[in-house]
């Protein structure tokens, strides 16, 4: 069993910085792929960003792209979400998650499925004012 805590979130005014940590324990961080994804107020929630067991590939949910970075630290079991140029839309409940691929190619990409991770943080919240 993995245990994922997020910090980092609070509230930001439009056009700033926030950065979100994941803490991992329970399991061995490395062998996982790594997500983040988000669920607004009255929404679903939907892939954010998402990352390989080496950080080698990522991928970026349109919205986000060019805005958000993802990585990680594996020596410190964490992966990181970094949000630039905050939007109001960017407001919502923030997860990470870990997904454990059936394959160990490094070239395959990370899910941006939620039923793919298996296992799920308590979430933590972002509001971006205008």
């Amino acid at each position: 069993q993995m245990q994922l805590v997020e910090s980092g979130g609070g509230l930001a005014q439009a056009g700033g910085s926030l950065r979100l940590s994941c803490a991992a324990s329970g399991s061995p961080f490395s062998i996982y792929y790594m997500g983040w994804f988000r669920q607004a107020l009255g929404k679903e929630r939907e892939f954010v960003a998402g990352i390989s067991r080496s950080g080698g590939r990522t991928n970026y949910a349109d919205s986000v792209k060019g805005r958000f970075t993802i990585s990680r630290d594996n020596a410190e079991n964490t992966v990181y979400l970094q949000m630039n140029s905050l939007k109001p839309e960017d407001t919502a409940v923030y997860y990470c998650a870990a997904d454990l691929p059936d394959s160990f190619a490094p070239t395959w990409p990370p899910s941006f499925i939620q039923d793919d991770y298996d296992y799920w943080g308590q979430g933590i919240q972002v509001t971006v004012s205008s």
